[in-house]
């Protein structure tokens, strides 16, 4: 009896060293692939076909961490997720999940999401599987942390097309992310949003058909950065989509508090805030006058002073906006000391080159008005700064393409002669020809700007182009040059290009007309003083 039972106790000694066994094996695999360096090593090693049995293990601690252990190896590595996909053990893990505790529902969750994160294709291939039936139930689930990796998994799926995001939302997702939002548990809030924010991205539509925009901006009163900042990224999704969705975010009463977010003290969140502006003001000019007449010109200009954060390329392109919708609004961001900021950012030798490209863009919608836009422009010499910036061979293409536009812009309006001077001795052709274009308006009636154009050497530099005729160039030169005497015109004439080498040929063919008395024929009265000296 007692050799009997010795037996059984080591056989059971046994089952119980194996089970541990498995325990360390899947915990320590689990370990060591939180850290990316370690995937190729254990992928080599075979890890995926020792995971794939544990997956359905007996023992529930087992199964739990061999699926987080897998999860953690696909979330680092595309290709481990494509064998996961084609070795079967993500359909093996959604067989399981409704057969488990909560902790494995977690974990399965958490595998869908790291495999649907790649790319479309990885995410495709979950739904294919028929993941998104059992992923949405869990939306309903009691469990917090299965509600939270549920939002997670559904927003990665739906991220990645436009496709995707609709299957996610026929599939009923977003009625369920809207009350996981409502929940007091802020980590599912900030899920839930981020969610939100994933699938507004394609389908804002169906959001503010789900009833999300009141909640959303409710939401804005919640303290919490990381809940804000998505928040204001889903309602500015979904502003961005149409000009009818943005009127409806703003009658949801995001407005207020966008403006109001844009002096947070969380970076984040001031760019997030400065985006939904930019999203509302770029569609219409009665979004734009609203955003105007609410006091949102300020907080913009504010943001453009930002040393580092992001929200300068936002707010620079919100005021750009606003102001290409009408001169009225123009001159608006000129009297909120937008230009200067603007300047600012233009001469910042460590800006980015998207915030370059976002000021000069700006400037040139509000130069391209009126001359009086323009000389708002002008005066502040950012004209000067735009042509470094085009002519820098260090410039991008983004930079130089977005500041000859602005100079363009800018030039076709500006009638103030002394910022137009340095340009017609720096600007390459292209840019040239816009300066002349100027002069020949101002010349014909300004006397005084004549005078100055001769004496500050503006007249010779004329001259000194080299232009082919018929173009628009050697035009707008004929017209400057009718504006002047023809024997100043014909003084400062002999700096054109070849004009001394064709004085010299003219030179060379000129036919001399000498005077008759020194020709073979005297004049009439040499001859009668000759004929009174041989009469005597």
């Amino acid at each position: 009896m007692s050799h009997s039972m010795s037996s059984s106790r080591n056989i059971q000694l046994v089952f119980e060293t194996y089970q541990k066994a498995r325990l360390v094996f899947v915990q320590t695999m689990a370990e060591l692939a939180t850290r990316a360096t370690n995937v190729k090593c254990l992928e080599s090693a075979g890890v995926l076909e020792l995971l794939r049995p544990l997956l359905s293990d007996t023992c529930s601690t087992v199964r739990q961490c061999a699926v987080v252990a897998a999860a953690r190896l696909c979330e680092h590595d595309e290709g481990v997720a494509r064998q996961l996909l084609n070795g079967g053990m993500v359909t093996i893990t959604l067989e399981n999940l409704n057969k488990y505790n909560i902790y494995y529902k977690r974990s399965a969750l958490y595998l869908m999401r790291a495999v649907a994160k790649h790319n479309e294709e990885l995410a495709g291939a979950i739904v294919r599987l028929g993941a998104l039936e059992h992923i949405v139930s869990c939306l309903e689930d009691f469990d917090t942390q299965v509600k939270e990796n549920a939002a997670w998994a559904l927003g990665y799926i739906g991220k990645h097309s436009e496709s995707l995001a609709g299957l996610v939302v026929d599939a009923g997702t977003l009625p369920l992310l809207v009350l996981a939002f409502q929940e007091p548990e802020m980590s599912l809030k900030q899920i839930s949003a981020g969610a939100l924010v994933d699938l507004a991205q394609h389908k804002p539509e169906a959001v503010v058909d789900a009833g999300a925009i009141c909640h959303l901006v409710r939401g804005l009163e919640n303290q919490d950065p990381k809940l804000k900042r998505s928040t204001l990224c889903a309602l500015g999704a979904v502003a961005g989509a149409r000009s009818e969705l943005a009127e409806a975010v703003v009658a949801g009463g995001a407005l207020p508090p966008a403006l109001l977010h844009a002096g947070h003290d969380s970076a984040p969140v001031r760019r997030a805030a400065a985006c939904l502006l930019r999203d509302i003001v770029k569609h219409s000019v009665d979004l734009a006058q609203l955003v105007v007449n609410t006091g949102g010109c300020g907080p913009l200009v504010e943001l453009l002073s930002e040393p580092a954060g992001g929200a300068r390329v936002p707010s620079c392109m919100a005021l750009g906006f606003i102001a290409g919708q009408s001169d009225q609004l123009a001159m608006a961001v000129i009297e909120a000391k937008a230009i200067p900021a603007l300047v600012e950012i233009l001469q910042n030798m460590e800006a980015e080159d998207a915030e370059l490209c976002a000021a000069a863009w700006t400037i040139g919608h509000i130069s391209k008005h009126s001359p009086q836009h323009s000389l708002a422009i002008a005066v502040a010499n950012t004209l000067p700064r735009l042509l470094q910036l085009y002519t820098n061979p260090k410039s991008s293409g983004e930079v130089r393409a977005r500041t000859s536009c602005a100079l363009k812009q800018s030039l076709q309006c500006c009638l103030h002669r002394p910022a137009l001077e340095p340009l017609l001795h720096a600007a390459p052709a292209c840019i040239l020809k816009y300066v002349l274009a100027q002069y020949a308006k101002i010349l014909p009636n300004d006397a005084r700007a004549r005078r100055l154009f001769v004496t500050t050497g503006a007249l010779k530099r004329v001259q000194e182009i080299d232009t082919v005729p018929g173009t628009a160039l050697k035009e707008y030169i004929n017209i400057i040059n009718s504006c002047f005497p023809e024997e100043i015109v014909s003084f400062f004439r002999y700096y054109t290009p070849g004009y001394s080498d064709t004085l010299l040929d003219r030179v060379e063919a000129y036919t001399p007309q000498i005077p008759e008395l020194f020709t073979d024929r005297l004049p009439s009265d040499c001859q009668s003083e000759l004929t009174i000296e041989n009469g005597n």
